[in-house]
């Protein structure tokens, strides 16, 4: 069975889901979007900015868990727009050190509130 996770941190969830399901080993973090936790509104319509606050709300939720961004071993990326792909990937890359996790990013007909960038992971515990 799988332990619900949450923080006032990241985003309330806006849907039945968990922010992530802690099952042992592994932290599946549910796709996270550019809300702001506290107004629960974009940061900003711009991708790059949006794509930090994804990020930040990840780093949110690994933290409840007591990881970090090094614990990711899968991402995926997805984008209302592939002409986004390169700005979204430098702010990506920004969060990350080698060796890199595994990761998709593909462009996706709509996201959720009309969001540019959605990011999900799976995290390992060590």
């Amino acid at each position: 069975m799988f332990k619900p996770l949450s923080t006032d941190k990241a985003p309330a969830a806006i849907g039945p889901y968990s922010q992530a399901a802690d099952v042992g080993s592994l932290i599946f973090i549910s796709g996270q979007i550019p809300l702001d936790p506290q107004t629960m509104e974009f940061v900003s319509e711009d991708a790059g900015e949006q794509a930090h606050q994804v990020m930040k709300n990840l780093g949110a939720i690994l933290n409840e868990a007591g990881l970090t961004y090094k614990h990711i071993a899968k991402a995926n990326i997805y984008l209302d727009s592939m002409d986004d792909f390169a700005t979204v990937n430098d702010v990506y890359a920004s969060y990350l050190s080698e060796p890199y996790p595994a990761r998709a990013a593909v462009e996706v007909g709509k996201l959720p509130k009309g969001a540019k960038v959605e990011i999900e992971a799976i995290a390992v515990k060590e």
